[in-house]
């Protein structure tokens, strides 16, 4: 049994390790390159959508940069990609829309080849549609066509909810199709999209390096966790690091985490916190364990590399390893109702997988309204204390 679990468990920490997850598929760049990101917005015009003077006046002086279909146009407002490379880029999304296979609002990752060192890179494409008027409900609609360049499609899969939400952001600035906020407002955002949507997780292990175990640990336990002293994209990474390392939203039962939540702010245990007034920061009320402490190693591994792709598919991995022990607590409970040989597997269990403290407030949350299951809880908590005081 527990040779099975130290196994699956070094495969899930390793994954730096092996072909599947070689830097190069996952990230689309070696180890010594520094990645290219590229940015392209297009503005997306039905045919059958009225259109002002002055926007076909700016539509004919962009004539040489536009695409025509039979039911809509894409014409060039700005890109970073070099002069021979866009042209291709056009006529993919061209064919994209032309098979209806861009939604408005749904990104779309795919693997585009382009006239670029990289040659095969990943693309993300939004198509952002502008609100219909209310006198013409059914005409088409104008909008824009939001493309994202860099690293691999695999890599981007990683964090297209980032990179959903990171392109909702501009909504607000596409008013007009000349775009006269594009040097001011436009382009400094989309120059950003790979900063903003990709590197935090890589800006968080840089910070605070062997401590990320606490952050790991104030993840799964719901703890809240406070950064003093620092600017606020700072504050903003840490925030995001602890939400994707968080469980919520993946527990069968919707009121665990309420329930988690609501225990954690009645208990004594004070915030994590992080002040960044030192270099490097200084952690206060630190928690962690066995389970969180053995996966320092691959973070810092993936850090030193440069690979925040490789880091997200590890956090991942940390998570689904959680979730898994979760399921199998879950299990050895119920077990543990009608067997005492299974309570005793429940201890072995809990004693080997390093992460007891954390499953067993998980377990207590999520089986509240169990009276049998809550007393086969504190059981292991009791065991669980009595071996931490024989060790120390």
């Amino acid at each position: 049994m527990f040779t099975s679990q130290t196994s699956s468990f070094q495969d899930s920490i390793d994954v730096e390790e092996r072909d599947d997850f070689d830097s190069d598929e996952i990230s689309g760049y070696s180890q010594k390159t520094q990645l290219n990101c590229y940015y392209t917005i297009y503005l997306y015009q039905g045919t059958r959508s009225e259109a002002s003077g002055d926007n076909v006046a700016w539509n004919q002086r962009r004539a040489d940069s536009t695409t025509s279909q039979d039911d809509f146009s894409l014409t060039l407002i700005d890109s970073s990609l070099p002069s021979e490379a866009e042209p291709e880029l056009r006529t993919y999304i061209s064919r994209r829309l032309s098979k209806g296979a861009l939604l408005g609002g749904m990104g779309n990752i795919a693997t585009v080849d382009l006239s670029l060192p990289e040659q095969a890179v990943g693309c993300y494409c939004c198509l952002l549609e502008q609100e219909r008027s209310p006198e013409q409900p059914d005409a088409d609609g104008n909008g824009y066509v939001i493309c994202f360049m860099g690293g691999s499609e695999k890599g981007l899969n990683l964090f297209r909810l980032e990179l959903d939400k990171y392109v909702q952001g501009l909504r607000s600035s596409l008013q007009t199709p000349e775009l006269q906020n594009l040097e001011t407002e436009v382009r400094p955002y989309l120059t950003q999209w790979y900063e903003e949507s990709v590197m935090h997780i890589y800006r968080v292990v840089q910070l605070v390096q062997n401590n990320i175990s606490f952050l790991l640990h104030a993840a799964l336990s719901h703890t809240h966790v406070e950064v003093i002293n620092s600017d606020e994209r700072t504050k903003a990474d840490v925030s995001r690091f602890i939400k994707a390392a968080s469980l919520q939203g993946l527990s069968q039962q919707d009121t665990t985490a309420a329930s988690l939540c609501k225990a954690m702010s009645e208990d004594t245990q004070s915030d994590l916190t992080i002040d960044c007034s030192t270099s490097p920061p200084t952690l206060a009320n630190t928690v962690s364990n066995r389970f969180c402490d053995d996966w320092i190693q691959a973070f810092l591994n993936a850090a030193e590399r440069c690979n925040p792709f490789l880091l997200r598919q590890i956090l991942e991995n940390f998570k689904l390893k959680a979730i898994q022990d979760m399921n199998s607590l879950k299990r050895f409970v119920r077990q543990a109702e009608m067997s005492h040989y299974a309570l005793f597997r429940c201890c072995q269990f809990l004693q080997g997988c390093g992460n007891g403290d954390v499953l067993l407030q998980n377990a207590r949350a999520e089986h509240s309204e169990l009276p049998e299951a809550c007393s086969i809880i504190s059981v292991l908590e009791d065991f669980l204390l009595e071996q931490s005081q024989a060790q120390a």
